[in-house]
Parts: C-alpha cells; sequence; structure tokens
C-alpha cells in the first residue's frame, strides 16, 4: 500500500522530467501512435490523422478547450466498418483506430456543428 502511494508520483515526475515538461494540452490529449499522416483544419477545430505499419487513426481537437459541447470522430479503412466515437467532450473526440495494411481510409470530424473529412488517403 505504501510503495502504491509514493510509485505513483514518481511515475508522473519522471514522466514530466522525460517530456521535458508539460505539453500542450492538444498534443498531450491525443493517444495515437505512428506519424502524423494529415490535418485538416476546419472553423472549431481540426481532425488529425495518423499512420503506422499497420493501423490509422483519428482524433477530432478542439481549437480552443471549453465547455462540453458535442463533437465526433469517424474512420473507415476500405472494405471496412467505420470506427466512431461521438458524445460531449471540452477538447478532443477519439482517438479510434482501424487496421489498414495496404488499404485507403477515410475519416471525418465534426466539432460543434462544424465538420471536416478527408477523401480516400493513404493509399
Amino acid at each position: 500500500m505504501l510503495v502504491r502511494l509514493f510509485a505513483l508520483p514518481l511515475v508522473a515526475a519522471v514522466g514530466l522530467v522525460l517530456s521535458g515538461g508539460a505539453a500542450n494540452s492538444a498534443d498531450a490529449a491525443t493517444a495515437c501512435a505512428g506519424r502524423p499522416a494529415k490535418t485538416v483544419e476546419f472553423k472549431t477545430g481540426e481532425l488529425r490523422v495518423y499512420k503506422s505499419r499497420s493501423y490509422a487513426c483519428a482524433v477530432a481537437v478542439a481549437k480552443k478547450q471549453g465547455p462540453r459541447r458535442t463533437m465526433s470522430v469517424r474512420i473507415q479503412a476500405r472494405g471496412g466498418s467505420p470506427v466512431s466515437d461521438s458524445g460531449r467532450y471540452t477538447q478532443q473526440a477519439g482517438p479510434v483506430t482501424v487496421h489498414a495494411l495496404n488499404r485507403c481510409v477515410r475519416a471525418s470530424a465534426t466539432i460543434s456543428g462544424k465538420s471536416g473529412s478527408t477523401d480516400w488517403i493513404l493509399c
């Protein structure tokens, strides 16, 4: 029990030291693995698509953190079913991930009624 009390703060402190301090909240919130592949900006935020070897991932990030508002993000690999996340969030919807080895993907995001989307990409 005592070890748990000291381990969590220690892990958090080591993480801050290794990362060089606290990151921008939008960057810290993004939990997609891989490299950035496409960013689509729209009035209330942006859709970010990431690609790793076998997977594609998408998040919708609000331009400004604020009160809870309706957000959604959706990604689909060609020939597969779409994966989505929607709800009332303050900063981001997602991440959502699909298996995309040798397949094109398309993604879309909506924040407070404004949206952005991609055509088929990563082909």
